[in-house]
């Protein structure tokens, strides 16, 4: 075979793509990537114990190349691959890959979770110190996971390392949540206009404030409208970037729309981050890359983050001539509604406590994680359709997309659809139930409360394990089960967490609320 990579939701049949990459990888990059991971797990086997600023931004920023849909460019992962070189790594600390991916199952599937998770939480710690905010707990476990997938460990002391994963991430995703409300305040309900204005304009996908932040920056005054994309709409939550009068509302859906909502665009896309796909030509001169996002033979702004050549693209395209309406998914509606962060919930606690005592709350559900193409995500619409009109849907991440501008009503002054952010506000659910279970003196997993996941890539994967961390059960997952789990570790999942497949809505409902 002439790859394998088994670590997004969407792998070839299930088992791995080995020809070409689903997401459309190829294997020639993928087989770079696997390169990189090696070259990171040497690196953290040379310097555990003995970490550097230099080695600690090496490792978070090569495992987030490494995620699914940031990085297909094959120049730019042969030039970091070369950074790394520079600082002496030893040959003997390399990983075989392919000696990975063959081995007992359960010992790679338990060595997949750690890796996976670790990609994701790179993504957040890179966030976080973007602005400002790092942890040396956080930054040492990177080496000691990494470490642990070249070393003969038992399967004990690798599910060990999987919990731990998982409890560093709450970590990371809490610093992040400090970063970003430091910086940008807290978040607070908005509603969102989904309607793209005349004029020259710009979308900013991804999930990198901070590079919204600096467009903004760099666009006022200069008739030029930002709309967010994809897991860029929370960002109109926060005070200090609404404050920006030229931040107009959001582009479209979900990141794999992108291919059938940007063709004829009359503006560019800068992504921040994933989730990039193959770009069509249609748009491809339209497409700007920063971070660690790239593609081949497009545009790449680096660090210095001057976006002159993206502001002058807006305006030679000039933008749509009238007002361009863009539906839901759904059709539901041109509005949708974001910034319900763990803030502006629990600012409310009381009134919310008391509609459950009332019985006008029976049931919370926390609908979310990542979209994806399979159609079997009809799933989550349907559930949320058919949820009983005294329950209330949070949702966090890009699967908000699949009925977030559905108008399914209010419960007294509750909207029953709360968006509480991107996926790493996962820490503002988790705050949220965790304050709750003690206002009603009971454990998180005695509320009323039923987590409804879909996932796709690594991100997804650390915020699971974040949550079997945590010890919260009865957490119902799909649109399939993650093929890098083998059937025997997924049964200690199962046995010990209750970690369960999604079948039919109306069977789930059924089952959660009797």
């Amino acid at each position: 075979m002439s790859m394998f990579c088994f670590q997004c939701e969407e792998t070839d049949n299930g088992k791995g793509c080995t020809v070409n990459g689903v997401c459309g990888k190829k294997s020639d990059t993928a087989n770079l990537q696997d390169d990189l991971t090696s070259d990171l797990i040497a690196l953290a086997v040379t310097f555990k114990g003995k970490n550097t600023p230099q080695t600690d931004k090496l490792l978070i920023e090569g495992l987030f190349i490494t995620v699914t849909n940031v990085n297909f460019d094959n120049n730019f992962i042969e030039n970091f691959r070369n950074k790394i070189k520079k600082i002496g790594i030893l040959d003997i600390n390399r990983v075989d890959m392919d000696t990975l991916w063959t081995s007992n199952e359960d010992i790679r599937s338990l060595k997949s979770l750690i890796l996976f998770g670790l990609r994701g939480v790179a993504a957040y710690a890179h966030h976080a110190s973007i602005l400002g905010k790092k942890s040396e707990e956080v930054n040492t476990f990177f080496y000691k996971g990494l470490s642990a997938i070249s070393e003969n460990l038992s399967s004990e002391e690798l599910l060990s390392l999987v919990m731990e994963t998982g409890s560093i991430n709450l970590k990371c995703m809490e610093l992040l949540d400090s970063a970003n409300i430091s910086t940008y305040g807290s978040p607070s309900p908005q509603l969102v206009n989904c309607n793209i204005e005349p004029g020259p304009f710009i979308v900013v996908t991804g999930h990198d404030l901070h590079d919204l932040k600096l467009l903004l920056d760099q666009t006022e005054g200069k008739g030029i409208n930002i709309y967010t994309h994809s897991e860029m709409l929370p960002a109109h939550g926060y005070p200090e970037l609404r404050k920006y009068g030229h931040l107009k509302g959001n582009f479209g859906s979900a990141w794999h729309a992108q291919q059938k909502e940007f063709i004829d665009i009359p503006a560019p896309i800068l992504f921040t981050t994933n989730c990039i796909m193959p770009v069509l030509k249609n748009y491809s001169d339209r497409i700007f890359t920063t971070s660690v996002v790239a593609y081949p033979n497009m545009c790449h702004i680096d660090d210095n983050k001057d976006f002159s050549i993206i502001i002058e693209k807006a305006l030679e395209l000039g933008g749509y001539k009238e007002l361009h309406e863009m539906l839901g998914i759904n059709g539901g509606g041109t509005t949708m509604t974001t910034g319900f962060a763990h803030g502006a919930i629990l600012s409310v606690a009381d009134a919310i406590i008391e509609a459950v005592k009332q019985g006008d709350i029976k049931h919370f559900f926390l609908v979310g994680g990542c979209d994806g193409r399979k159609n079997e995500r009809n799933y989550y619409t349907e559930f949320v359709k058919q949820s009983p009109q005294d329950t209330i849907i949070l949702t966090l991440g890009c699967a908000k997309y699949r009925f977030n501008d559905l108008n399914i009503g209010t419960i007294g002054d509750f909207p029953r659809i709360m968006d509480m952010g991107q996926c790493n506000d996962a820490y503002s659910a988790i705050k949220v139930a965790v304050a709750l279970s003690e206002s009603f003196e009971c454990t998180v997993n005695e509320l009323p409360l039923t987590l409804v996941l879909s996932w796709y890539e690594q991100k997804a994967v650390c915020v699971l394990l974040t949550l079997l961390s945590l010890g919260i059960k009865n957490i119902l997952v799909g649109p399939s089960l993650p093929s890098f789990i083998s059937p025997n570790i997924l049964n200690v999942l199962v046995e010990k967490f209750n970690l369960t497949p999604i079948s039919i809505p109306q069977d789930d409902l059924k089952k959660i609320l009797g």
